[in-house]
C-alpha cells in the first residue's frame, strides 16, 4: 500500500516535473502518474466556483501483464489550491482502450453532488482482454477536466 507521504511526495515531483514512473518489483508492476489540472471556473446553483493551478490529478495502478489488482485516481491541490478549490458535482471514470486506441470498457463513477477538496475513488481488480492503456478521467460538473493514462504492455 503506498502510504500518503509517499502520494504526496509523487504528487510534489510531478508537479515539479511531470513525473510518471513504473516501477517493477518481480512479476508484478506499479504505475503512478500525475497531470495538472488546469484552471476553469463552473457554475453551481447560481455560484461561480473557481478552481485555480495547484492542483494534480494522480492515477495510480497495480498488477501484472493485463491483471490490475489495484487501481485508484484522485486530486490533490497545494499551494492556493488546497485552500479555495472544491470540486461540485464530480465522478471519476476508469476506461481501458485497446492498442489501436478503441475503448472497450467504461468503469463510469457515480456522480457526487457534495463539493469535495480532494475527490478521489478506486475501482474494483480488472482483468482485461487486450493489451492497450487504462486512463483515469475526471469530470466536474459534466465537462471532462483531466485524464491521466498508463500503457499496459508485455
Amino acid at each position: 500500500m503506498v502510504s500518503p507521504y509517499v502520494k504526496r511526495l509523487v504528487t510534489a515531483l510531478a508537479a515539479a516535473g511531470g513525473l510518471v514512473l513504473a516501477v517493477p518489483a518481480g512479476a508484478h508492476a506499479t504505475a503512478i502518474g500525475s497531470a495538472p489540472v488546469r484552471t476553469f471556473e463552473y457554475s453551481v446553483g447560481g455560484a461561480t466556483m473557481k478552481i485555480p493551478t495547484g492542483c494534480m490529478f494522480t492515477h495510480i495502478i497495480r498488477g501484472s501483464g493485463r491483471r490490475i489488482t489495484y487501481q485508484n485516481a484522485g486530486v490533490d491541490c497545494a499551494f492556493v489550491g488546497a485552500v479555495s478549490s472544491r470540486f461540485c458535482n464530480w465522478r471519476i471514470d476508469f476506461t481501458y482502450a485497446d492498442t489501436n486506441n478503441r475503448i472497450y470498457r467504461t468503469s463510469r463513477g457515480r456522480t457526487h453532488n457534495e463539493c469535495r477538496i480532494d475527490p478521489m475513488r478506486s475501482n474494483s481488480p480488472q482483468r482485461l482482454p487486450r493489451y492497450g492503456k487504462a486512463c483515469a478521467h475526471l469530470h466536474v460538473n459534466g465537462v471532462r477536466r483531466v485524464s491521466q493514462c498508463h500503457h499496459i504492455t508485455k
